[in-house]
């Protein structure tokens, strides 16, 4: 486990500041989500929207484990190097894209897009929400929707070469952006100009890009090792 911690952190990293790209993707449905509680039941509108992420959150992990049954696979491979090459290269990626410096990731959302037309009409059976496990559940299914930034952290999640490290990853990613998203009203306009401070985002993205210089095979490895 402490060799899996910098890679846990730069997943929480990256789930916390794209938080404001996660607010782009789902902050409408987290709005109606909202809206269709009345104000009078606080604490109903918090149990569902909590209910929401928890579903989220929970696809994402799953997605995690199953993708890492493949990176395990590739992993006690001759392409095992290749791989963690693949992954050192999505983090410097990812971690340009919280920078704010390169925003080619929103390509790879294309490759869910066939996926997410049969998911998408199960979804939509299940507005307007009216009770938490509804919730639970179109969080759950809401968890597919096409998205780079989770993309490219599932694809370097199953570089581990352990499914239980993908799905934890994925897992501590989801978490990262749960403050973008449980944030409501004034909170979460100040949650969201927080995470769009240049220099929260670049430094975030900085200390992400040094995770995958780490990760980089060579000689760089056994001095840092050694300190």
């Amino acid at each position: 486990m402490p060799d899996l911690f910098p890679q846990l952190l730069s997943a929480l990293i990256l789930g916390l500041l794209g938080g404001g790209h996660c607010l782009g993707m789902c902050g409408g449905l987290m709005g109606a989500l909202t809206l269709a509680i009345p104000r009078e039941q606080r604490s109903r509108r918090f149990g569902m929207l909590l209910a929401y992420n928890l579903g989220r959150v929970f696809s994402y992990t799953c997605a995690g484990l199953l993708i890492g049954l493949a990176g395990w696979a590739v992993a006690n491979s001759p392409g095992a190097m290749v791989l963690r090459v693949v992954a050192a290269l999505l983090l410097i990626s990812m971690g340009l894209y919280l920078a704010g410096w390169w925003s080619g990731l929103t390509r790879i959302e294309g490759l869910g897009r066939w996926l997410w037309r049969y998911i998408q009409p199960l979804a939509s059976r299940l507005l307007p929400v009216s009770s938490t496990p509804r919730a639970l559940l179109l969080g759950a299914l809401w968890g597919w929707l096409p998205c780079g930034l989770v993309y490219s952290t599932l694809l370097w999640s199953a570089s581990q070469g352990s499914a239980l490290n993908s799905a934890l990853l994925m897992l501590a990613f989801g978490i990262g952006t749960w403050p973008a998203l449980l944030a409501t009203g004034l909170a979460a306009e100040r949650t969201h100009a927080l995470l769009r401070k240049r220099s929260l985002r670049v430094t975030g993205g900085l200390l992400v890009i040094v995770f995958g210089l780490w990760t980089l095979p060579g000689p760089h490895q056994h001095w840092l090792m050694g300190h």
